[in-house]
């Protein structure tokens, strides 16, 4: 019986894992069929992209997923509806704010499940720019610096354009100006880093400190709710 047990325990967090993976590939296909669309299905002429598609090979998305993906946005493979990227604003527990980004051929679903996830979770939309003023769009970067002199790779980052940089045992994160970031992972790449990451993301400006764990929670199942969608690509919050 016990072993019937573990097997179930084994199977469930594999289906888990997979589907996180499912995700993940799923998101990175979307963007790069959006970025296709707009500037061509060529890497070395769309930086986009070339970006795109570099982060989505430092998920492990295997190079098919990434080749049909471009010929659906250049329209070499007719199959399904366009895909758009959709941006919702709201406030959850606490008084958090969010940013909730979105790539969906379906508006009409996107918009009613993430309407599901905030009414069950203590979330609730808010008006057009109400959230979007409190967070700035940033370059962000994370680097594996293992086998490299942190400190001389922190130095590189910062004279590259480095605004913010945080550290956890050899993995870097940086912030920079929004037109900085491409500088900045290739001044780490050059540097013989391993960059998992690097893009645009919102970082708020206006922080809401959280000290109740009861809240703490609240905030964690809304962003749960909220990420386990298909169609939600990023959730960024102003909650710390």
């Amino acid at each position: 019986m016990s072993g019937h047990s573990k097997w179930h325990n084994i199977k469930v967090r594999k289906m888990a894992v997979d589907a996180k993976r499912g995700k993940i590939y799923t998101r990175h296909a979307r963007l790069i069929e959006i970025a296709a669309r707009e500037k061509g299905g060529d890497p070395d002429s769309n930086p986009r992209l070339r970006t795109i598609i570099e982060n989505a090979r430092a998920d492990s998305v295997p190079n098919v997923i990434i080749d049909r993906a471009i010929k659906k946005g250049t329209g070499i493979l007719k199959d399904g509806a366009r895909m758009e990227e959709v941006m919702y604003e709201a406030f959850g527990p606490g008084g958090t704010a969010y940013l909730i980004e979105c790539l969906t051929e379906n508006r009409n679903r996107t918009l009613s499940n993430v309407k599901n996830a905030l009414h069950k979770h203590g979330g609730r939309f808010a008006e057009q720019g109400a959230v979007a003023w409190m967070f700035e769009r940033k370059g962000f970067i994370i680097a594996d610096a293992k086998g490299k002199n942190v400190e001389d790779i922190e130095l590189i980052a910062i004279d590259a354009g480095t605004e913010d940089l945080s550290q956890e045992e050899n993995i870097l994160h940086a912030i920079t100006p929004g037109s900085e970031w491409g500088k900045v992972r290739d001044a780490l790449k050059n540097a013989g880093c391993i960059v998992s990451e690097a893009g645009l993301k919102f970082i708020p400006t206006q922080i809401v400190e959280i000290s109740n764990a009861e809240t703490s929670a609240g905030i964690a199942s809304l962003i749960e709710a909220l990420e386990e969608d298909e169609d939600v690509s990023e959730v960024h919050t102003n909650a710390r």
